[in-house]
């Protein structure tokens, strides 16, 4: 692990430094003022960065990511990584398939050190992940490979790494209740019940005529629901910018009050719903949204797709805010990158821990320039 500070970073620990305003959750200003496009004036609660965070085990070499939790028992770290993969799919030369290594970990939050390891050769692509309850871990598979035959599941682990429930039909896209199309996350709700967002094409549709040609193509954009046996009950949702529809819903968090939160990857956009599918409200600060974490009546939301060409100006990073209003407080700078002009690269997932450290889980767009499948940003002292 390499440990360093920005001067990004710096200078909002001085502006925090001399800020008046109260704290609320873990230090994150409640009354800060700044600019929520491109994180200029707000504070930095994590300026402290540990890039390449967590033990690589001997001989591999870290791939993509876009999951990481945390534990509700010990409050360690979960996470997976994509087999050594710097891209995703399962038509790529390295996936989870062609290198059947284990992707789950579980990692000691103050060490990285590595306390579990498992699920090799038996998905694809990881995609999402969430640690229920009980200690056990739920994984998106999102691609399929090319003989049918693996992928679009989501998978439910022990903390050992028992496969304890499987949802979806192995290798087999689709649009058919309970059948996946490229599974983009998993959570359970207070109840047991699954809920799954489903369908990553649709941010790339920018035209009416586009988002209806992928209607009717039988391309996804929906939440299932399920019961904690594995039992469909029903779903909702399809291409689209409406309130009910999505384009690529990539993260799934409930709050306080048992709402679903949806990051609504290509509208920009959260969306949340109770637990029939009903709409309730949107959040519309926080960025071209791949992963999101609640904790605290706090909403962290982590942009790593804003780009000069889809979603100019806004500048990556974690964005944070209260559960209540639609309004961003703080923010954690992302790293620079050229290619992404001033906007800068982040990673996929978050996660936060019980003192306030944010986690990233790094993607495609973030790898290179990240260091490492994993970074940890540590809270203020």
């Amino acid at each position: 692990m390499s440990l360093h500070r920005s001067f990004c970073s710096m200078t909002l620990v001085a502006a925090l430094a001399a800020s008046a305003c109260a704290p609320a959750g873990d230090g994150v200003p409640m009354d800060s003022a700044g600019n929520l496009i491109t994180g200029e004036g707000l504070p930095n609660p994590t300026p402290t960065v540990v890039t390449n965070w967590g033990a690589l085990p001997e001989g591999r070499e870290w791939g993509t990511s876009a999951g990481i939790d945390i534990d509700p028992i010990d409050g360690h770290v979960w996470a997976y990584e994509r087999c050594g993969a710097a891209s995703f799919g399962g038509g790529e030369p390295v996936n989870c398939e062609t290198n059947p290594v284990p992707p789950v970990f579980k990692f000691d939050r103050n060490t990285g050190e590595v306390l579990a390891n498992f699920g090799a050769d038996l998905m694809v692509t990881p995609h999402g992940i969430h640690v229920d309850a009980g200690g056990n871990v739920w994984i998106a598979d999102f691609a399929g490979n090319r003989e049918g035959t693996r992928g679009h599941q989501v998978w439910k682990f022990s903390p050992e790494g028992e496969v304890l429930l499987t949802l979806g039909i192995a290798g087999q896209p689709g649009n058919a209740p309970g059948q996946f199309n490229q599974p983009n996350d998993v959570v359970t709700g207070p109840d047991g019940s699954i809920y799954v967002s489903d369908g990553h094409n649709g941010q790339g549709m920018t035209t009416n005529q586009a988002m209806n040609a992928g209607r009717e193509n039988g391309q996804t954009a929906r939440i299932q629901k399920f019961t904690p046996e594995g039992e469909f009950i029903m779903e909702w949702g399809e291409i689209g910018v409406e309130h009910g529809q999505f384009r690529t819903p990539h993260a799934l968090a409930f709050d306080s009050q048992e709402r679903l939160w949806i990051a609504d990857r290509g509208n920009h956009r959260i969306e949340i719903y109770d637990q029939d599918g009903n709409y309730l409200d949107s959040r519309y600060s926080y960025g071209r949204i791949s992963g999101i974490f609640i904790k605290d009546e706090m909403v962290y939301a982590i942009d790593s797709e804003s780009s000069p060409t889809n979603h100019p100006n806004w500048r990556n990073g974690v964005r944070i805010g209260p559960v209540g209003e639609d309004r961003i407080v703080a923010f954690v700078p992302p790293f620079e990158r050229e290619s992404r002009v001033y906007q800068g690269t982040a990673g996929e997932g978050v996660a936060v821990d019980a003192d306030g450290n944010i986690y990233a889980a790094e993607g495609p767009n973030s790898l290179r320039w990240a260091g490492g499948a994993f970074t940890k940003y540590l809270a203020r002292d």
